[in-house]
């Protein structure tokens, strides 16, 4: 039976084999080969400050989501919160079509809206800011352009303050504001929605000016591998998957550091 996948949040990095191995064996399953279409809603990889970025630690999946492009199955790339800088380069080089930051698809006869969701969450106004000078392409050109070595130092300093300010945040800031919800709902007229970002999976209906809506979020690959299947036939189910531990996930999180070290180094004798 024809059918879609839908996966979000998945923050690939190379201190977690266990959610590369994840991704890798969803590549390679039968759902996956046979699939019209793989989606991938944002912040597949935990940072990328460009396409030149080293991918030390995560080769392993993007030959596994080029692999899978090259059967056939396109897969299609939405930007997140932690990869807006993924472009042109890494889609032709994996076999990926980048998409909008909101699209509206006809998924088996029901137009269907796809977007990351942190455009939804409204609400956090210190995010919305900020969102809104990294997505300026004055702004990410202005990083770019800086060495690599830089831009990753830059990034580190991201990651720390924004692990502090989400500490400091109450869970509801960071969920979804409904009126953003209806008013993108509205928008783009329709009433169907998929989309990532706050890592609370749910199926959301609702009714509002005498029509029912749907809101599905997708699952983070925090603690399991997960995707949402959309069949040719209207059914669709959200499936999680075991990631089996491994050792070396536990024996990259002492020896991903010097490596990385190395490669910092490199960058700056070759600058």
């Amino acid at each position: 039976m024809a059918h879609t996948l839908f996966i979000a949040d998945l923050h690939l990095k190379p201190t977690r084999q266990d959610l590369n191995q994840g991704f890798i064996d969803l590549c390679r399953s039968e759902i996956a080969r046979s699939a019209d279409a793989l989606y991938i809603l944002g912040d597949f990889v935990e940072f990328w400050i460009g396409d030149d970025t080293p991918t030390t630690g995560i080769k392993p999946s993007l030959r596994a989501l080029k692999t899978l492009a090259d059967t056939g199955v396109k897969v299609y790339f939405q930007h997140g919160n932690r990869d807006f800088l993924i472009g042109d380069a890494f889609a032709r080089r994996y076999g990926v079509e980048l998409l909008d930051e909101e699209v509206v698809i006809d998924l088996y006869g029901t137009p269907t809206l796809l977007l990351h969701g942190d455009t939804l969450c409204s609400d956090d106004v210190d995010y919305q800011n900020f969102r809104a000078m990294v997505r300026d392409p004055a702004w990410q050109q202005d990083l770019l352009g800086k060495s690599p070595y830089q831009r990753i130092r830059y990034a580190q300093q991201l990651r720390a303050q924004t692990s502090q300010a989400v500490q400091a945040k109450s869970a509801e800031i960071m969920d979804v504001n409904q009126d953003s919800v209806i008013n993108t709902f509205t928008r783009y007229q329709v009433q169907h929605m998929i989309h990532g970002h706050t890592h609370r999976p749910a199926e959301h209906r609702f009714a509002h000016g005498g029509k029912t809506y749907c809101r599905v979020v997708l699952s983070d690959w925090e603690q399991y591998a997960h995707y949402y299947c959309v069949r040719d036939n209207g059914d669709s189910e959200a499936k999680t998957l075991p990631i089996q531990p491994r050792l070396t996930t536990r024996l990259r999180r002492w020896l991903v550091k010097p490596a990385l070290a190395l490669t910092l180094l490199r960058l700056m004798l070759r600058g």
